[in-house]
C-alpha cells in the first residue's frame, strides 16, 4: 500500500497521551498515562486520526546498538481490519530503515501471525500470568536495590543498553527496585495491577523466592512476563497461585545485534504494560 493510501499517518505529539491511554484501555492493556508519555517523548509514535478521533497507533523507541522497540500498537475496535495496524507498523520499520535500526516487538499470537510474513523472526517466548491476590504469608520483605545494578544485568541479558527506560520506569511514584539471594527485579504500578519485571537470577529458586517475597509485600494485583524456556520458573510460579492469561512471542526485524549474556526470568513487559 502506498504511503498516501488509506488514512493520513500522523506523528502525535505529547497532548496525544490521554488519547492514547484511551485506546489501551479499550484493549485492557495494563499501561498508564506515564508509559504514554516515555514514548511520545523519547520515541516516535505515529498515528491515524478519523476526524478528531484517534483510532489506531504504533510506536518506535530507539535503544542503543542499532536497536529500536516497537510498541503500542493499537487500533480502536470500530476500525480494525482496515489495515492500520499494518500501515502504522509499516512506518515504525521504514523510520527504523532509515536509521539503520534493528526493531524488536512482543506479539500476540494473531500478531505473530501478522509479522511473520512481513519479516519479523521469532526470539523469545513469553507467558504473561497473573496473581490476584498476593498471599500475606510471613517472611522477610525484599531489600532495595539500585539503578546500576539493575542496569547492568539488563545489559547483560539484553545485549543493549535501556538506561533511559529502567530510570524513568524507577523514578516513578510507587515503583521499587528489589533484591534477594542475587536476584533482582523492578516492581512498577500499572493501569490495573502492579508489574514485576525485568527481573534476573542465576537460578530459577532465587527468581521464585524473589517473586514470593514481593508477593508478600504487596496488596494489589500483579503481572509478570516469564520467559517461557525457563521451566522450572513458570511451574513454580503457577503451583504458588499465579495464573497464565495470555502467550507472547518476542520478534526480531532486521539483523541480529548484540546477544545478551544471560537469559532474563521475566521481561519488563510485552508493550510495556
Amino acid at each position: 500500500m502506498a504511503a498516501t493510501d488509506g488514512p493520513l499517518i500522523l506523528k502525535l505529539g505529547a497532548k496525544d497521551a490521554i488519547p492514547g491511554l484511551s485506546l489501551s484501555t479499550e484493549a485492557h492493556w495494563n499501561q498508564t498515562e506515564e508509559d504514554w508519555r516515555i514514548f511520545l517523548r523519547d520515541g516516535v509514535v505515529f498515528g491515524i486520526r478519523d476526524g478528531m478521533r484517534l483510532v489506531a497507533t504504533a510506536a518506535l523507541l530507539p535503544y542503543s546498538g542499532n536497536n529500536a522497540w516497537i510498541s503500542m500498537v493499537l487500533v480502536s475496535a470500530t476500525h480494525r481490519r482496515r489495515g492500520l495496524a499494518t500501515r502504522l507498523v509499516d512506518a515504525c520499520l521504514e523510520t527504523a530503515r532509515k536509521n539503520g535500526l534493528t526493531s524488536w516487538l512482543d506479539a500476540t499470537p494473531d500478531g505473530a501471525a501478522v509479522y511473520g510474513p512481513l519479516g519479523f523472526t521469532p526470539t523469545l517466548q513469553l507467558r504473561r500470568l497473573k496473581l490476584v491476590r498476593p498471599a500475606r504469608a510471613e517472611g522477610p520483605p525484599p531489600s532495595s536495590a539500585g539503578i546500576d545494578a539493575l542496569r547492568a544485568r539488563d545489559l547483560r541479558a539484553t545485549g543493549f543498553d535501556r538506561t533511559a527506560l529502567l530510570s524513568a520506569f524507577a523514578r516513578r511514584s510507587g515503583s521499587r527496585i528489589v533484591a534477594a539471594n542475587g536476584a533482582i527485579a523492578l516492581v512498577r504500578d500499572g493501569r490495573t495491577a502492579r508489574h514485576i519485571g525485568p527481573l534476573f537470577a542465576d537460578h530459577a529458586a532465587e527468581a521464585l523466592d524473589l517473586v514470593h517475597a514481593i508477593a508478600r509485600s504487596e496488596t494489589a494485583p500483579l503481572l509478570i512476563d516469564a520467559v517461557a524456556s525457563q521451566a522450572a520458573f513458570l511451574e513454580g510460579l503457577t503451583a504458588s497461585g499465579w495464573t497464565i492469561e495470555r502467550p507472547f512471542q518476542r520478534m526480531r526485524f532486521g539483523p541480529a545485534t548484540s546477544a545478551g549474556a544471560e537469559l532474563p526470568f521475566a521481561v519488563a513487559g510485552p508493550e510495556f504494560g
